[in-house]
């Protein structure tokens, strides 16, 4: 308890942190500029491709879980979707509020020379895909802790993180606090259970 407790500290500070700082990181758009700018135009679909799987499968997992653990009266795994769903909100909620307290523009509203190569909603800061796969893969983490889901779960969520950089519509420091927000939403979903549910 006490780690997470330490963790959502931390994750708080980095973002307003971050917030605060975003126009001043120089480094921010740099790193931007070299990775989209720059970039291999054959990807652009391949990367348009794992950015579109962010609402199927943030949305299925919990769906699924919750479905294959009702339909086989598992209250584990019943219990699992249902956390995983609470990680899919909350991270939305937290996500949108962020958007709109800090209302940060996209970089190729900003930046002439950043190219939009795919979709792109309101405001830049936090990245809402990211924060989204991050909860998603960190809910199924904590639900199956076996290498053979947090290998792929994460590697899916990086895919997804980095194609919003490659695609232009986010800065580097949107996707580091989208990370940091699915992540820690997911986590502080799965420790409330403990506090929610009575001791056996």
């Amino acid at each position: 308890m006490k780690y997470l407790f330490r963790y959502l500290v931390i994750s708080i500070l980095f973002v307003q942190f971050s917030a605060a700082e975003l126009r001043a990181q120089n480094a921010d758009i740099s790193i931007l500029r070299k990775i989209n700018v720059n970039r291999n135009t054959k990807l652009d679909p391949a990367f348009r491709f794992f950015s579109n799987t962010m609402i199927p499968v943030s949305v299925a997992t919990p769906l699924c879980l919750l479905g294959v653990g009702l339909n086989n009266h598992d209250r584990i795994l019943t219990k699992q979707g249902i956390i995983a769903g609470a990680s899919f909100l909350t991270c939305s909620i937290i996500t949108v509020s962020f958007k709109y307290g800090v209302k940060r523009k996209r970089p190729f509203v900003q930046y002439d020379d950043i190219q939009k190569a795919g979709e792109a909603g309101s405001y830049s800061f936090p990245s809402g895909h990211t924060s989204s796969v991050f909860a998603t893969a960190t809910a199924l983490s904590l639900a199956f802790p076996k290498w053979y889901v947090i290998a792929p779960s994460f590697a899916w969520a990086t895919a997804v993180a980095y194609s919003r950089l490659h695609l232009g519509v986010h800065f580097p420091t949107d996707v580091i606090a989208g990370a940091l927000i699915g992540a820690g939403a997911s986590l502080l979903c799965h420790e409330s259970q403990y506090w929610v549910l009575p001791k056996r």
